[in-house]
């Protein structure tokens, strides 16, 4: 099993890396997130608001979702390691005020990571620095299937 706790910087986001490039029309790709750092113990990603909104123009709640989800399942499958994969089995999602525009910015912090279960908070702020969703996902980690 990898000990991702002795990795760099540089290795974990390479890590990330290797994973978006096994889906390149992925919902992160269509949704224009970005990972733009990533080590065990945090995993920062953003995302436009642009494209991204409900009928009003605000930041659609589902986006905001999305990008949690996205940042807490790479966080997990790194602490996976490559024999083993993460799937999400539970996320809930606080939205505290709208985005009008710019971008959006998750930062995802381990709760708990596990032998089989990994939690992560996630906080996404506006480009002023204001919260704008508080989430918490769980992961089950468990054997990657043949050919996966």
């Amino acid at each position: 099993m990898l000990d991702v706790s002795t990795l760099t910087p540089d290795e974990v986001l390479a890590m990330v890396r290797d994973m978006e490039a096994l889906n390149p029309r992925s919902l992160n790709v269509r949704m224009g997130i970005e990972i733009v750092e990533a080590s065990p113990s945090r995993i920062v990603g953003r995302m436009p608001v642009e494209g991204n909104t409900q009928p009003y123009g605000l930041l659609h709640g589902g986006a905001s979702v999305v990008l949690a989800e996205s940042l807490g399942s790479i966080g997990s499958a790194i602490h996976a390691g490559p024999d083993r994969i993460a799937v999400g089995v539970d996320i809930n999602a606080t939205h505290h005020r709208a985005a009008h525009s710019g971008f959006v910015t998750g930062v995802a912090t381990p709760v708990s990571l596990g032998r089989t279960l990994c939690s992560w908070e996630i906080v996404v702020s506006d480009d002023q620095g204001r919260r704008v969703c508080t989430s918490r996902i769980t992961c089950l980690l468990r054997e990657r299937p043949p050919g996966a």
